[in-house]
């Protein structure tokens, strides 16, 4: 029974350790910091129009995108993450399920703007798969919605024309837009 007991109480001190270090990372931004303004945000799963297109045989391409960008002192800082699947075979036992990793970006965002229902993201990734590179400049055009609403991604040469089929992508406007 002791054994037990101590397991127990370890096991709280390592979840109020970890509650501690989440309320440290984000009090700020849940207690209204008003130094940080949330430029936009969103995360969700989309369909990338056309697939990989007719040089890619036309597989369909889903997509699991997050992102977030704030202002604060006229600096832009956020992060973007977008991991591209694709299914193993186009017909078929398995063309159905997105197993295959056709791309991962994961980036930092340093430049903003806001024009309506709509707001242009950019920065630098680190890429794999298609475009794979580090320090890769990357832009995205995301629209206020849920479903129906669009993202176009453009990096490495590389144009995704995106539909939100899953999830929300949220637009802020502010007296203010920063590049």
């Amino acid at each position: 029974m002791l054994r037990g007991t101590q397991h127990s109480k370890g096991w709280a001190a390592g979840l109020l350790a970890g509650l501690g270090l989440v309320t440290t990372w984000f009090a700020p931004s849940a207690l209204g910091n008003s130094q940080s303004t949330t430029i936009a945000r969103g995360a969700g799963t989309t369909i990338v129009q056309g697939g990989t297109g007719s040089a890619g045989g036309f597989f369909p391409v889903l997509t699991t995108l997050a992102f977030h960008a704030e202002v604060a002192g006229g600096v832009v800082t956020g992060a973007f993450e977008c991991l591209a699947r694709v299914p193993a075979s186009g017909t078929g036992t398995g063309s159905g399920q997105f197993t295959v990793n056709a791309m991962y970006v994961t980036g930092r965002i340093t430049g903003a703007a806001v024009n309506g229902d709509a707001a242009t993201l950019s920065g630098t990734a680190t890429i794999t798969g298609l475009g794979s590179g580090s320090n890769v400049p990357f832009e995205i055009v995301v629209r206020s919605g849920g479903p129906g609403a669009t993202a176009v991604l453009t990096t490495a040469g590389l144009v995704f024309n995106e539909i939100l089929v899953e999830g929300s992508i949220e637009v802020f406007q502010h007296k203010q837009d920063s590049e």
